[in-house]
Formats: C-alpha cells, structure tokens, sequence
C-alpha cells in the first residue's frame, strides 16, 4: 500500500491517517443525511397529501429502490474507472435532486426526486466499500470501515433533525434547501481529503467484471452475507419508519420535531459503531454479529413498554446494535469476495436495499391490522433469520 495515501510519511503520517478518516466519515454524512430525509416528516406528509401510511412510505422506499438498482452497475462501473473518480462526482451529483425535491409540486414528483437522490447514493456507497477494503487492507480495515458507518450514522439523524424542525417551525420545502447545500460543502471535502487510490487495479473488461458478478451469486458465504445485509436494513428501516405512526398517534402525540428528535438515539451509534471495529478486528465476525442481534432484539422488545423513557431506551439499544451489523457483514462482504470487492458491495447493497425498500412497505399491511405490536414481531423474526444467515456466512 502507498504509505503517502494512508500513514503519511514518518513526520505527519498520524495527521494524514486523520484526516482520512475524517474524509471517510464525511462521505458517510453527506450519503445519508438523504436517504431517510422524510421519516420523520411522513405523519406530517400523511396530513398535506391526505395519503395513506403506504403511499408516504414510498418517499423512503423510492430512495432505496433507486440505490438497489443502480448499485451493482455502479460498482461494475468503478472496477474501470477507478474509487474516488466515482465517489466525488457522487456526492456533487447528490445535490440537484435534492434541490429539486423542494420544488415537488404533488406527492408524486415528491417520490420522483427521491428515486433520483437513490441513483446518486448508489455512487458512493457501492464504491466507497470497495476503496476501504483496498486501502486498508491489512492496517485496521473494521477500524475504517466503522468511521464511514459512523459517518452514515450521522448523516441518518441530522438528515430526520433539520426536517423535522423545519417542518414544524417553518416550510418543509426549505429542508431540502439546506441538506443540498451541506451535500455541496460534503462534495468539496471530500475532494480534498479523500486520498487517491494507491492499490485499485483496473478490472479487464466489463464482460470480465459481469462474469465475477456470476461467480459471486454462487458462493453460498457470500449469498448469506448479501441475505444478511437485506434482513438488516428492512428491520431498521420498518422499525424506524411505523414508530413514527405509534408515536404521532394518542397518546403520545408528537409532532414533526418531536418525531426528528427521536432519532438522537442514533447518536448513540457514534460510539458504539467506532468501538464495534475494535471488537470485529480482534474477535472476528460472528462474535461481534452475535452481541449486536443481541443488542437489537433486546431494544426492539423494549419498545412495547408503553411508556416514552423504555421507547427511547430500546429505539437506542435498537439502531446501535443495528449499525454494529452493518459495519460487520460491510467488512465480510470485502474479505469474503476476495476480487472484484466493488462489484460485490454492489450486489450487496441490491440486497441490502431492497431490504431497506420492502422494510418501508411491507409493515404496513402488518401495522394495519395489528399496529405496532405487530411490527415488532415481524421485525424481531427478520432478526432472527438475520442471525442464522451471519452464522452461514462466517463457515468456512
């Protein structure tokens, strides 16, 4: 590995090493403070659309479906054109359907711009994956690969905070505003300080990456670690998107704000996600999956508890050990490809959010009958299968 890209030289190698990191963590920021932008904002949407639970839903769900579907080309893409010659673009390209989105004439155009805002995180996160697996190959890659998740961590709660503020206090339009424009200034950091790649090797041709997308479709360890990647996001997504329906209904009754507010929970996530890659780096990948399912299922039962202080408690306990998950099966998705790593975090994130799409979708029907009750159930068993496909996943 280019020692410049990551240590530096021996006089400012610490200070390089940083302000990689940091650079990763922005480019984590900068994807997710879009994906969930309307979460908190769907009971609100629900009210100015006189839509169902369903259709607002679709202003989550059109965002993840875009990024389910682009991802794998886009990974393809970057195995010729090279990690931050994709990235970069990526998150400038982010900005204008974001801008636009605050344009959205009807529910409709709403859902057409966040399909197009997926197309753009598509970009980032189906490389970015693959330069960290690369450039930290051997130096501390759960280390890396925790930061950008920290960073997406981030991004997911100011991304549900300023809209829900805005919403409450002044034109929900105008969220839109200042999230393209943090998307700009993200865009410009990460330009500069994302090092170039030291160790990316050009794939052949796109026939030859098209073939390695096959070869990976059939690797069973691999299979089980895309399945565990979809069981992931559809539980935190349907967990996240129908707590705001329990809680904007009696008796609690909150507000856009107050709905945002609930996602400083998230917050939680900056330290344990960081300290996750210290356990996934010395205690290996099952371990670190077993104390995170651990950690979701005991949070997701926690918020059956009808009282706000045990809601917020398990909503947190909830997204930790979610986002622990995420930073794991992220790694293992690297180190059990092998080759092709951008074409695999493609196909990844495919299953990753299309769990992410059906997890905005299907509780709905669950939530109409059996409310929030019965969206924990279906998420806790999704859980489950989550933890049977990580045990697949690390046999080798």
């Amino acid at each position: 590995m280019g020692s410049t890209a990551i240590n530096g030289s021996a006089r400012n190698g610490d200070a390089k090493l940083d302000i990689s990191i940091v650079a990763l963590m922005i480019a984590g920021v900068s994807t997710f403070l879009n994906v969930y932008t309307t979460q908190a904002l769907l009971p609100y949407l629900r009210h100015v659309y006189a839509a169902s639970e369903l259709e607002v839903s679709l202003t989550i769900s059109a965002t993840t479906l875009a990024t389910a579907i682009f991802a794998p080309f886009v990974g393809m893409a970057a195995e010729h054109i090279g990690r931050k010659k994709v990235i970069v673009p990526a998150i400038f390209g982010l900005s204008l359907p974001t801008f636009l989105a605050a344009t959205s004439p009807s529910l409709r155009a709403l859902i057409f711009w966040r399909f197009c805002q997926g197309i753009f995180v598509a970009g980032i996160i189906a490389t970015i994956m693959a330069y960290i697996n690369e450039e930290w190959a051997g130096r501390g890659v759960g280390t890396a690969i925790t930061a950008y998740v920290s960073g997406t961590v981030l991004g997911g709660f100011v991304g549900r905070l300023i809209p829900g503020i805005i919403a409450t206090h002044w034109q929900w339009r105008w969220s839109f505003v200042v999230l393209g424009a943090m998307n700009l200034l993200g865009g410009l950091a990460v330009r500069r300080w994302l090092p170039k790649a030291q160790n990316f090797v050009s794939a052949e041709s796109f026939g030859h990456s098209l073939s390695q997308a096959f070869e990976h479709l059939r690797s069973p360890r691999l299979l089980a670690v895309f399945g565990q990647g979809f069981a992931v996001l559809f539980a935190l997504v349907g967990g996240f998107t129908y707590i705001n329906f329990y809680l904007a209904a009696p008796p609690f009754q909150f507000n856009s704000a107050q709905l945002g507010s609930i996602f400083f929970v998230y917050l939680l996530g900056l330290i344990v996600t960081p300290a996750s890659g210290g356990v996934l780096d010395r205690a290996g990948y099952l371990p670190t999956c077993l104390m995170a399912l651990a950690m979701s299922a005991s949070g997701l039962l926690l918020t059956l508890i009808h009282a706000i202080p045990a809601i917020i408690a398990g909503l947190a306990l909830f997204s930790s050990g979610v986002f622990v998950l995420q930073a794991a099966a992220t790694a293992q998705t690297g180190v059990v490809a092998g080759k092709a790593r951008s074409t695999a975090a493609g196909m990844y994130l495919t299953f990753y959010y299309t769990g992410g799409t059906l997890g905005a979708v299907l509780p709905a029907f669950v939530w109409s009958v059996w409310k929030w009750p019965g969206c924990v159930a279906l998420i806790f068993a999704v859980l489950v299968v989550a933890l049977v496909l990580a045990w697949a996943s690390s046999r080798e």
